[in-house]
C-alpha cells in the first residue's frame, strides 16, 4: 500500500469496508506471500484505526438518567462486563 493511501483521512465506515475486503482477499488465499504480508499489514493498520475511533467515541457517549425525584442528570456511559457476571 502506498504512503499516500495511509495519509488520506478516511472515515470509520470506509476503514471497515476496506478491512472487510482485505479479509475476503486473505481468506481466498490466492495472493502471493509478499502481497499477502502487505495486505495483512494494511489490515492491521485499519484495525488499529477502527479501535482508536471506537475508543474515542465511547469516551464521548453519555447517558441521561432520570432520578426518583424526576431530575434528569447526565452520567458517563460505562460498559459493564457481563462475561464474568453471574
Amino acid at each position: 500500500m502506498s504512503q499516500d493511501a495511509n495519509k488520506k483521512e478516511i472515515t470509520f465506515e470506509e476503514a471497515i469496508s476496506e478491512l472487510e475486503k482485505i479479509v475476503e482477499k486473505l481468506e481466498k488465499g490466492d495472493l502471493p506471500l509478499e502481497e499477502s504480508i502487505d495486505v495483512f499489514q494494511r489490515g492491521m493498520e485499519l484495525s488499529r484505526f477502527c479501535t482508536r475511533r471506537l475508543d474515542e467515541i465511547e469516551k464521548k457517549i453519555s447517558v441521561l438518567i432520570e432520578k426518583e425525584n424526576g431530575e434528569v442528570v447526565e452520567e458517563p456511559f460505562e460498559i459493564k462486563d457481563v462475561a464474568g457476571a453471574e
